[in-house]
């Protein structure tokens, strides 16, 4: 799903002096693990230190993915804290703000926002992503990989029928509760942040909608809100998907514009049954099918882009997925040496989105969906520029969100926020105690490094998670195995060295003032680990990697590339771009002049 803030020049509510801030947390992936099933008596297990009951998933789950389950809990109500400290009283969530739809949880985040809107006075506006509607329509689902007593895995499901019950260390528990929840029931329960007008609102509309700004009024926006007159038809199919875009002026000159970007691709061999989930694949490829399945999208965005500029507004938008490339141009070669299946390079928007929305008038646009801090410029030969902003997960490495301060009508201020430090982050290692005597005591291959549970804090609890992540499952899955073998044991030295010609290598060790021992305090999985640091964080991993070991990088980048070894070449090349992108930390961007200018502190 877009989001696009429209703001006036001159407005009669907010002058300039009155500056605007619109905060965006991405992602959050909420897991109410205080949560009660509503269909069943099962609790979850209890902290030994609390005594309180929760329902978390394992910490060998947490490790084996892109996100954390359990813990962002805690940072999301952080961030949330953080925002009405600052007295933000506008907040975008980007997608996926559940995990996988399950009513238990989307419930529970219901709960969160209301609390925030009726206490603080914030307004939340909600985009749908790949998570929180898996599949067009509801669904069974199951997770395995619950924790259980004892340490065990617990199954959690929706059904008796989905799931291998011999493989179950513990009796599985069934519940509604743990369904994936299609548009129908997602839309509703999170009816009160966005998808459907207000009377407070000053307009609301949807692509569907067959009014015009000067004749709105509320009476009618909700009776053309209903999802059943929000639909549109699958390209050669006679199916029908709803859409959940929309258009609200909440404030008088802000207008916030919402596309449902989830494009749900048909089977070639559809079942014949109505609303049936199993027809169609699941949305995370973003908007490269946008364009193919949701072209009356782009349409709507060119309009009221058209209306935008007329009306002397700035259009800001925002989605769950990329418009932009976000591997700081290193696509092709990450490509080249990883394969085009790996690296979530499926994920990667085709120069064509960025065209495409640029030329229908989008300036600024804030994704989601890769959980990391980016940003990505694309200029069309119309000199249309359009700006990409990926927002952090606060489930992932470098847990962050972002403000976006509207400075005039044509400079704005990103800040990159890191929740780093968060109250009660560490209050079910308990729990992951016993996991781990029990991996231990069945001697499993996937046993996690203990260490995680001494973090000190969460910004350093994710940098374990990112840690683990890569060499339980990054490095055996993205990395070729000869390729892996050839450097991730090798010491620094040894990899500036692949340049034989030391003459070369001894200049540049001079002209940075380092020397050869300098290098041997590291080897190849400390750099493969602070590439996915940099390409998680961006600058963020700066002053976490330091500036001599980046110095470092750069020297053994630039001599790589002199190395006879092809992958060697391509690795230098990746890793030297991942390091030197678009400003993404604390920046301005010019609309005015197409120009991004970097705030942050070197």
């Amino acid at each position: 799903m877009i989001f696009a803030v429209l703001i006036s020049c001159k407005t009669e509510q907010h002058s300039h002096d009155q500056k605007i801030k619109i905060a965006f947390i991405a992602d959050a992936h909420l897991q109410d693990i205080f949560a009660k099933f509503e269909d069943s008596n099962y609790q979850g297990i209890q902290n030994p230190v609390t005594g309180e009951y929760a329902n978390i998933r394992t910490m060998n789950a947490q490790l084996h993915s892109t996100r954390i389950f359990n813990e962002n809990y805690f940072a999301f109500l952080e961030a949330l804290n953080d925002i009405v400290k600052r007295g933000i009283k506008q907040v975008v969530l980007p997608g996926d703000f559940s995990d996988d739809g399950q009513p238990v949880h989307v419930r529970g985040l219901r709960k969160i926002l209301n609390e925030y809107s009726q206490k603080y006075g914030i307004s939340f506006y909600v985009t749908t992503g790949n998570h929180d509607v898996v599949r067009p329509f509801s669904q069974d689902a199951v997770k395995t990989d619950f924790l259980g007593k004892d340490g065990k895995e617990q199954i959690i499901s929706s059904s008796e029928n989905n799931f291998n019950a011999s493989k179950s260390e513990l009796v599985p528990i069934i519940t509604a509760d743990i369904k994936n929840w299609g548009y129908k029931e997602t839309i509703e329960e999170m009816r009160d942040f966005g998808f459907f007008p207000k009377k407070a609102d000053l307009y609301w509309e949807t692509p569907f909608s067959n009014y015009t700004y000067q004749e709105y009024n509320f009476e009618e926006a909700q009776k053309e809100s209903a999802l059943e007159k929000r639909t549109y038809t699958i390209k050669n199919t006679n199916l029908f998907l709803p859409d959940a875009s929309y258009l609200v002026e909440p404030i008088q000159g802000i207008w916030l514009l919402a596309i449902d970007a989830n494009a749900y691709v048909p089977n070639e061999k559809l079942s014949g049954k109505p609303n049936d989930p199993h027809d169609f694949s699941g949305a995370n490829t973003g908007y490269n099918n946008v364009l193919i399945y949701k072209s009356h999208l782009l349409k709507w965005v060119k309009k009221v882009a058209e209306q935008a500029k007329a009306k002397g507004k700035i259009l800001i938008a925002f989605s769950h997925y990329p418009m932009v490339e976000f591997n700081n141009n290193a696509s092709a070669e990450l490509k080249q040496l990883f394969g085009a299946d790996k690296m979530q390079l499926q994920r990667v928007p085709n120069e064509d989105v960025a065209q495409q929305f640029a030329d229908a008038g989008i300036q600024v646009h804030f994704g989601g969906h890769m959980h990391i801090n980016d940003t990505g410029v694309r200029t069309t030969a119309k000199g249309n520029t359009l700006f990409n902003i990926q927002t952090p997960s606060l489930a992932a490495y470098m847990p962050a969100y972002k403000i976006l301060t509207i400075d005039s009508d044509s400079e704005l201020e990103v800040e990159t926020v890191v929740i780093g430090k968060v109250h009660k982050f560490n209050s079910l290692f308990p729990f992951y105690e016993k996991e781990y005597s029990h991996l231990k005591e069945i001697k499993s291959k996937d046993v996690w490094d203990k260490e995680i549970l001494k973090a000190k804090d969460y910004e350093e609890f994710t940098n374990w998670h990112l840690k683990e992540l890569v060499r339980l499952r990054f490095l055996p899955e993205d990395f070729p195995t000869e390729f892996l073998k050839s450097i991730v044991n090798l010491s620094g030295r040894d990899l500036l060295e692949k340049n034989k010609n030391k003459e070369e290598v001894a200049k540049d060790l001079k002209v940075n003032s380092l020397t050869l021992s300098d290098f041997e305090s590291w080897n190849g999985f400390d750099m493969i680990f602070d590439f996915y640091r940099l390409k998680s964080a961006d600058e963020l991993a700066f002053s976490k990697i330091g500036k001599e070991r980046l110095k470092q990088y750069e020297v053994i980048c630039r001599q790589l590339k002199k190395a006879d070894d092809p992958k060697l070449i391509l690795w230098s090349e990746i890793f030297h771009k991942t390091m030197n992108g678009e400003p993404s930390d604390h920046f301005k961007i010019d609309l005015k002049n197409g120009k991004i200018h970097n705030l942050s502190v070197k």
